[in-house]
């Protein structure tokens, strides 16, 4: 394990390769692992070279995440520039009670893998959704393969630069939102 960033929750495993679930079905584990150019028009992508970002814990009273983790620019960063790998358990069961857990693979034949941060991850998992505090998210998901050909999902900047100490924010989807709703209909 590489040197825990400053900030890090104490609770969190810190990670820097992503950690397999057994749950992951054999076909998916291949198409994960698969050094096999891809059907679908995934790219390869090389690690960031450099780093770019940092956590700090948000006081701005108004923020949706106040008093929560967020990630930030260390140092500008140019538009459509990869940051980071968004890593954590790699699984094949749905998990709609995590808030960290993204969806990475589904196919027409039933395969579905997401991506769970919830209890390791790295600095991805800080990520905070652009709703009530930007009027559009300046950083996006895509997925993509490593050099030696492992599908990972990915974290790139938008169309425009971020500049240094800015949030980075994505967003979060219409899907993670709607489970959201859904839990709290049930809780109320």
């Amino acid at each position: 394990m590489g040197r825990v960033p400053k900030n890090w929750p104490n609770d969190i495993q810190y990670i820097e390769n992503p950690v397999y679930h057994s749950s992951v079905p054999s076909n998916g584990m291949a198409l994960l692992k698969s050094a096999q150019p891809n059907e679908r028009g995934i790219t390869v992508m090389a690690s960031p070279s450099e780093k770019w970002t940092h956590i700090e814990r948000i006081s701005t009273t108004g923020h949706p995440a106040c008093g929560q983790l967020g990630l930030f620019a260390s140092k500008k960063i140019p538009p459509h520039t990869m940051v980071l790998w968004y890593l954590g358990q790699v699984h094949g069961e749905s998990r709609n009670s995590s808030d960290y857990d993204l969806s990475l693979i589904k196919t027409s034949d039933g395969i579905n893998i997401g991506v769970d941060a919830q209890f390791q991850g790295n600095e991805a998992r800080c990520l905070n959704d652009y709703r009530g505090i930007a009027e559009r998210p300046n950083a996006v998901f895509k997925e993509g393969r490593t050099e030696r050909g492992e599908l990972r999902m990915s974290v790139w900047t938008g169309s425009k630069a971020v500049i240094k100490g800015q949030e980075l924010l994505v967003s979060y989807g219409k899907g993670w939102w709607s489970a959201r709703r859904t839990e709290a209909q049930q809780e109320a």
